[in-house]
């Protein structure tokens, strides 16, 4: 196996658990000011907390699921990853509105719900509340 200077992020360890946590700190940041950034940048600030996950593929995916789970499970209503867009299309991703869709969030159920709405409401909820 090759060195690296970054944390092999295997689901279920310490590793991935604080690279979820300092993803975490990162969007928080950019929803209380108000602002959505690309996953990109996302990506180059987790290099600099120490974690090296790429823009595309499936760990970011999975990370930005887990950023939702876990703050669901920290009782926040809404999905704070709204906020991370596609520098192209400038939306989420795919995968973004198909987990909007099932448990806990269940945003299909909820009439015209669109990203847009949730990244308002991830804005007006992180303005109020702050990390909380």
């Amino acid at each position: 196996m090759a060195y690296t200077q970054f944390p092999q992020l295997t689901a279920g360890s310490e590793a991935r658990r604080a690279a979820r946590d300092a993803m975490v700190e990162i969007i928080r940041g950019w929803a209380v000011v108000g602002r959505t950034d690309y996953y990109g940048e996302l990506s180059r600030l987790m290099r600099e907390s120490g974690f090296s996950v790429p823009p595309r593929g499936t760990l970011m995916s999975h990370l930005l699921k887990e950023v939702c789970l876990a703050e669901a499970a920290r009782g926040v209503p809404v999905m704070l990853t709204a906020i991370v867009v596609n520098k192209r299309t400038e939306r989420p991703s795919e995968q973004f509105e198909v987990l909007a869709k099932t448990e806990p969030f269940r945003r299909g159920e909820v009439p015209d719900w669109t990203w847009k709405t949730e990244r308002d409401e991830v804005f007006k909820h992180y303005r109020q509340y702050g990390d909380h």
